[in-house]
């Protein structure tokens, strides 16, 4: 087979449409805050009072914080950037302490500690080196160890957990070379054996994140008969499994990431994972609470982005007072302080939901969104503040003797988050979806063109009966005082929260009357619905935990609740202007205008990169390397007319 060649044939809408609705959870079998959010009903009682984290004063877990604290403290992060490499001594330290264990249960070997716990954990790497929190992270939230936790016969559990616990690193496989977040082109297949007890998998996978020394992999493959997509254990040193490549990227310098080749690897039919086609599904499920650990992850790196502006702001003098005194940087650390405030209410409001058993694939990709985006501009806002020594390495400011201050890495490795485990822009369409599920399930036959005009009449009687009843409620409730006093000096913001519910829920069912069957096309229409609901959902995670701070005995939180709140009201009511007056059809014509090659003078002037990405597209992959060659060593100029 040559792998380097092959692609997968080009995927139909239609067909990418039905695979990704396959995928779904199709029932809402437990309360969901968000989804109740975007039918226009605030559920506060859901997340009022603030809950209590689960287990994180147990001995046990606080013995473990402690030692790993300490061993993080010894960890040179800036030579782990510097060498690519975390060094084999810090990953046998972990797995000393249990580390590659800590979601498995105690009778396999793992340190079985809560959603809570981990996520206090995934702050605390956060805050200290974004390698070893990759390492840590992909092992456990997306690794083996949650799909067999999830799914895995008892067998699989006695045979691979307690490896696992003891440091077998693990790896999840799905991403291909032609694909990434459209499964329906899933090119790596298997096929049955000829005994008939094994599967035999062909194809590559590409952005393994530990690839390159898991000793586990699970593997997403189609089943080369029906097309059926299922989820494998995988041993990484079976005959046919290949390390082809070492991706290096511009952060994480240490990221053993891998592009892996599977041929004729032969897995023993006990290995599916859950059933055979429930592939897809495994993942999303999986990723539901997999996804948590992000958010908790930049929650610790805001936290480290905080404090090393307010040291630096406090110590850095200029025009005669320190910088932390002047208007411009105070209020930018206000609104750092303000962000890491309502993102740690986020992270924890969202596992405190999933511990309590509620639904949160709506919640866990909200925060992985809103926390990842969030962080960016943390990180930027620190870089800006810092000023030239922000930019400055760490390496080098300890050469001429300052405090080697790690903002140009923490740059660098922040920006994958908001690609890692699903881009913001897919995390947008993938809420988007599940924000307008009811109306689908209700009305979604009148919208399929597919329907008889006789079907599409039958279903009249119930969504008129639906909408009857749904829709005059969000113009008749009563979101003014007195209503939430309990919330004192915020229960204007909660209030706010309720009316601006209702008031979305309003802006989604005009615009489905507006665009039918083409809004899933209007992909900026739907972007701002979701930022709309994801700022509501942190304004309310954050006027929560603000109440449970306060009673706790500061009083400051509220103040900082509110400097939030109000930001997000802004951001909010600009989303909301912008939903009906906006420059979308200009921007997509536009768009549609450059692809086309109508503004390709603007191009003019450059060094040109695109006859080395039009032989990409042509020649297969060992011709395209010998041509590359031929071009550095030849006089021919890479500048066209």
């Amino acid at each position: 087979m040559n792998h380097q060649s092959s692609h997968p044939q080009p995927a139909s809408p239609e067909e990418s449409r039905r695979v990704a609705e396959a995928a779904r959870e199709t029932s809402w079998n437990k309360p969901g805050f968000l989804r109740e959010l975007f039918l226009g009903r605030l559920r506060m009682d859901l997340l009022f009072p603030f809950p209590e984290p689960k287990g994180i004063d147990r001995p046990e877990f606080q013995a473990f914080y402690t030692q790993l604290e300490a061993l993080l403290r010894e960890v040179d992060a800036d030579e782990i950037d510097r060498k690519g490499k975390i060094p084999r001594d810090v990953i046998r330290k972990l797995a000393a302490l249990g580390a590659f264990g800590m979601k498995i249960e105690r009778k396999y070997g793992g340190l079985g500690l809560t959603q809570s716990e981990y996520n206090q954990v995934m702050k605390l790497l956060g805050s200290r080196d974004g390698n070893i929190t990759a390492l840590l992270s992909a092992h456990q939230s997306i690794g083996v160890p949650q799909p067999l936790a999830l799914f895995g016969s008892d067998a699989q559990k006695e045979k691979y957990l307690p490896r696992i616990a003891k440091g077998a690193v693990s790896a999840f496989a799905l991403t291909e070379p032609e694909v990434g977040s459209d499964p329906a082109k899933l090119a790596a297949t298997v096929s049955e054996s000829e005994d008939g007890e094994a599967f035999i998998l062909n194809g590559e996978k590409l952005w393994c994140t530990n690839g390159t020394i898991a000793e586990l992999l699970v593997v997403m493959a189609r089943h080369a008969e029906d097309r059926a997509i299922s989820a494998f254990v995988v041993e990484a040193d079976w005959p046919g499994v290949e390390i082809v490549h070492h991706s290096r990227f511009m952060g994480l310098k240490a990221l053993e990431n891998a592009k892996i080749r599977f041929s004729n690897v032969r897995i023993p039919k006990e290995n599916l994972i859950w059933k055979r086609g429930q592939g897809l599904k495994l993942a999303l499920i999986t990723l539901n609470t997999g996804r948590l650990a992000l958010p908790a992850t930049t929650t610790g790196t805001a936290k480290a982005c905080l404090q090393i502006c307010r040291q630096w702001a406090n110590q850095r003098v200029q025009w005669g007072q320190p910088i932390g005194r002047h208007e411009a940087v105070t209020h930018k650390i206000a609104d750092m302080a303000a962000h890491t405030f309502a993102m740690e209410a986020i992270s924890d409001l969202a596992t405190a939901m999933a511990e309590k058993g509620m639904d949160i694939r709506l919640e866990a990709a909200i925060a992985k969104l809103y926390n990842t985006e969030a962080l960016w501009l943390i990180v930027d806002d620190t870089m800006q503040i810092r000023g030239g020594r922000g930019y400055e390495t760490a390496d080098s400011l300890r050469g001429r003797g300052e405090p080697g201050i790690p903002v140009e890495r923490m740059m660098r490795d922040a920006r994958i988050n908001q690609i890692f485990e699903g881009s913001s822009e897919i995390m947008r369409l993938f809420i988007a979806r599940e924000a307008v599920d009811k109306h689908l399930q209700i009305s979604g036959g009148l919208l399929d063109p597919h329907n008889s005009l006789k079907t599409r009449l039958g279903l009249l009687p119930k969504i008129a009966w639906f909408y009857l009843r749904w829709y005059p409620p969000l113009w008749l409730g009563w979101s003014h005082w007195p209503r939430y006093g309990q919330f004192r000096r915020l229960a204007p913001q909660v209030r706010y929260i309720d009316r601006t519910t209702r008031k979305l829920a309003r802006q989604i069912f005009r615009g489905m009357l507006r665009h039918g069957p083409g809004l899933e096309k209007r992909q900026a229409f739907l972007g701002r619905i979701v930022d709309i609901g994801a700022e509501l959902f942190a304004m309310a995670a954050t006027v929560s935990k603000a109440r449970k701070v306060f009673k706790e005995g500061d009083r400051n939180a509220v103040n900082l609740a509110i400097l939030f709140c109000q930001g997000a009201r802004r951001r909010i009511e600009a989303n909301f202007n912008a939903l009906w007056t906006n420059d979308d059809r200009a921007a997509y014509k536009i768009g549609r205008q450059v692809l086309d090659r109508q503004f390709t003078w603007l191009e003019q002037g450059i060094v040109n990169l695109a006859e080395e990405v039009h032989l990409h597209e042509t020649l297969t992959g060992e011709q395209y390397q010998q041509a590359i060659e031929n071009i550095r060593h030849s006089d021919v100029s890479l500048y066209t007319d």
